[in-house]
């Protein structure tokens, strides 16, 4: 395992050893036992830079390679970006929850722990270069972030909104599990690097473009694209350091990642420009314009989040033109993925930033609502300076880096207009006209987080908390995002070749063999008309902002609460849970009969559909074996049995005759020559009896009511159905193969593969590994119910001895 490898996997161990020693270091906070993995990390991430200017670093770890899934690790431009936004936000988040979290309210082994989860998860999706163990790692941000949302457990919204985000992402991973098992169908590898390649192969295969639509599906879900962008403004409730770490930087940008690393694959179909091209202006359009209907400062962010992944989403779905007129000297399409990338980075350092002063705010005021706020520049001076600069790069504002991320989208969406592609001069207009609103109510709700939260009259009668100024602690990380964020806008070109180059050559493949393509980024390039429509931007954002009140009300009423999406999903959980109530209410019944009626049902339908469907019917008698005496006489003491039991009267007289029937069987087993089953048969019946016997005194007694017996009953054909299904079964299997029999397999390799003699040992422990696994698994999960059982009752008993 190299290097690499053990830094995805650092975290992880360290989340394993953080419960080990907390109770031995509660004095000191787990924050600074856990700071210097990140630190470390971005240290270590770093020195990459130079190996993906000029190329990629590939690892293997040899995992499961009979199947092709291994552990390959590929470090290029695309992946060290995540990298370096995972492990450096997450320093700066760190270093802020060291002072957001007390250390004697908080579980803060439980918070690390997750929290390093996560960054181990998030590391995994973005160097994983198999399709499996990426899906591995990207459910495992899904479980982190559900514990991590929850964390404050005693809250009912916490709960629901970690519920919430777990159900939506979770399904969308699923999807993509399905589009992933597609391509390996269509390449015969999990390799994405080997897919890529395998591109043009394959996007005239059937199953091309269904693969597409799952994984847009997990992508979408995971970024909050509408309408799966729900779970994100409920996430909210997780403490601010979550929201920062995870809400802006990283779990929603996994999307992102995977339609980024995607794109030389599936942008040879134009459904995947204008699937991601509407979905991405819509969810840009529909967050923008909700985000200035909030109060809360989280709530505005997080809507404005969704509506800044929409962008980014846009960008590349027309940036993936690119690939198709990868030939124009301008290269105007693959100015949208630079700007695409851009925005990345940029959105990680000023929604970062702000949604550490938010946090800041609610724990220096006791509230996050502008409606009590007002008038705190002149009482948090710093606070209000990061927020003035996260804002305005926000609102896309010089000299601020998000200003130049901006200019690019506009000026991105106004070339779309200029050639005709897939009929994009004609609808690109739409787009442009999009984006131009959205980006007005962008400004908008800009604004108004930041002059509704600093400027005005204070109220500090509507406030839990006296305000003051926060510890050097907290401004620390917001101000070092804030000054990256002033620092990238004046000199962007720091940043241009180092890491935004490798990056975009990464998603357009074509570059990377085009020795003249260079990416400067210009604070002024003079009049253009993205610039004008900057102006206008302004100029209507501000007449927005002023009117805010008046239209404010028209906005929120506007969508009916049936028609809207959030409710939709309540709604229809609430279906779910009172129809499976209903139907568990009508099924389980408390009777044992009852289920067993269910099972065997069930085992007719199946045995008997298969056996018709599959065309294995085969009734032949002349290879059977004969018949002796001997087997008369055995099979008429099984019937004897059989119906004393069932006709018995007496519990004690029923346990003998099924301890009768069940040696008498063993000797069938006996005369057939499998003596280990005979011997398995006897020891199984002579524990039953035995037990029978040992419990007979507690068990209930016959009924005294006569039931009146009833041929034409459900038991009586459930009878006739087994008995005659298990006939046809032996009748049908005596003759009919649809495979060769693997007994010859083990033969030839237990002892090749397995250094095994003893081939049904190898059998359970190497071949069939997994199933004995899961049965230690579940008898490892019945004794610790067992124990617990125990315990609670001793618990309970000592109790009550104490009470006395």
């Amino acid at each position: 395992m190299s290097l690499l490898h053990l830094a995805i996997i650092l975290p992880f161990v360290v989340a394993m050893i953080i419960p080990i020693i907390y109770k031995w270091t509660k004095k000191i906070h787990t924050g600074w036992l856990v700071l210097p993995v990140p630190i470390i990390l971005f240290i270590y991430f770093l020195s990459f830079i130079p190996k993906t200017i000029n190329g990629s670093t590939v690892e293997t770890f040899q995992w499961i390679p009979r199947y092709g899934i291994n552990f390959t690790v590929v470090v290029d431009g695309l992946s060290l970006l995540f990298a370096l936004l995972i492990t450096g936000i997450g320093s700066l988040v760190v270093f802020y929850s060291i002072y957001y979290l007390g250390k004697n309210k908080e579980r803060l082994n439980n918070f690390y722990a997750f929290l390093m989860i996560f960054m181990t998860a998030m590391l995994g999706v973005v160097l994983s270069d198999n399709l499996i163990v990426l899906y591995l790692f990207w459910e495992l941000t899904s479980i982190s972030s559900f514990l991590l949302i929850g964390y404050w457990y005693h809250r009912e919204r916490s709960r629901y909104g970690a519920r919430k985000s777990m159900m939506i992402t979770v399904f969308g991973g699923l999807m993509m599990l399905g589009g992933f098992i597609m391509l390996h169908i269509m390449t015969d590898s999990f390799s994405i690097r080997e897919i890529l390649a395998a591109s043009e192969a394959i996007s005239q295969n059937a199953l091309f473009i269904p693969a597409m639509i799952l994984i847009l599906l997990g992508a979408f879900t995971k970024s909050a694209q509408v309408p799966f962008h729900i779970w994100l403004p409920d996430a909210m409730e997780a403490p601010t350091p979550v929201s920062a770490y995870l809400h802006s930087a990283t779990m929603v940008k996994a999307g992102i990642y995977i339609v980024a690393r995607f794109t030389p694959l599936f942008a040879l179909s134009p459904i995947w420009f204008w699937t991601i091209a509407i979905v991405g202006t819509t969810t840009l359009l529909w967050g923008s314009i909700n985000a200035t209907k909030k109060n809360d400062l989280k709530a505005i962010l997080a809507y404005s989040t969704i509506s800044q992944l929409g962008l980014i989403m846009t960008l590349l779905g027309i940036g993936a033109a690119s690939l198709h007129f990868d030939n124009l000297s301008d290269d105007i399409y693959v100015l949208a993925i630079v700007a695409a990338v851009f925005h990345l980075f940029n959105h990680a350092t000023f929604k970062g930033s702000l949604f550490m002063m938010v946090g800041i705010i609610d724990h220096e005021t006791g509230t996050r609502d502008i409606r009590r706020l007002g008038g705190l520049m002149r009482i948090m001076p710093i606070t209000a300076t990061i927020a003035f600069i996260g804002t305005f790069a926000m609102a896309g504002l010089p000299p601020f880096n998000g200003f130049l991320s901006k200019e690019m989208f506009l000026e991105s969406l106004l070339n779309l207009t200029k050639l005709n592609l897939w009929n994009a001069d004609t609808w690109g207009i739409l787009l442009l006209i999009v984006g131009f609103i959205a980006s007005v109510f962008t400004f908008t709700y800009s604004m108004i987080i930041f002059f509704k939260t600093f400027t005005g009259k204070q109220k500090a009668y509507l406030l839990p908390k006296k305000p003051h100024e926060a510890p050097f602690g907290l401004l620390l990380s917001p101000a070092i995002l804030a000054f990256l964020v002033l620092f990238i806008g004046i000199f962007p070109n720091v940043i241009a070749a180092p890491i935004l180059e490798p990056a975009v050559k990464s998603i357009v493949p074509s570059l990377a063999t085009n020795s003249d393509f260079h990416i400067h980024i210009g604070l002024w390039h003079g009049i253009t008309p993205a610039l004008l429509m900057t102006v206008g931007i302004v100029i209507l954002g501000i007449i927005f902002y002023k009117t805010h009140r008046y239209w404010k009300p028209f906005i929120t009423t506007r969508v009916p609460k049936k028609l809207r999406i959030g409710k939709s999903y309540d709604k229809g959980m609430s279906y779910l849970e009172l129809g499976s109530y209903r139907f568990t209410m009508t099924v389980m019944t408390g009777w044992l009969r009852t289920y067993l009626n269910y099972m065997l049902f069930a085992f007719i339908v199946l045995v008997l559909g298969s056996l018709i469907l599959t065309d294995s019917l085969n009734l032949k008698f002349e290879n059977l074996t004969s018949v002796t005496l001997v087997d008369f006489v055995l099979a008429a003491v099984i019937l004897v049995t059989l119906i004393g039991i069932v006709f018995s009267k007496s519990r004690i007289t029923s346990i003998i005759l099924l301890g009768a029937m069940g040696y008498t069987i063993s000797i069938f087993f006996v005369i057939a020559r499998a003596p280990d089953l005979a011997l398995t048969q006897l020891i199984i019946e002579t524990i039953s009896v035995v037990l029978y016997l040992l419990v007979f005194y507690h068990l209930p007694q016959f009924s005294n009511i006569e039931e009146k017996p009833r041929f034409f009953s459900v038991k009586t054909f459930l009878s006739i159905g087994i008995g005659i299904t298990i006939t046809l079964v032996a009748l049908s299997a005596y003759d009919t193969t649809f495979y060769d029999s693997i007994s010859q397999y083990y033969i030839d390799n237990t002892y090749k593969e397995a250094a095994g003699k003893n081939i049904v040992n190898v059998i359970l422990v190497d071949f069939r590994g997994f199933d004995t696994l899961f049965e230690t698994t579940v008898l490892a999960i019945a004794s610790i119910g067992i124990f617990t059982m125990i315990k609670l009752r001793l618990t309970k008993r000592r109790d009550k001895n104490e009470n006395q």
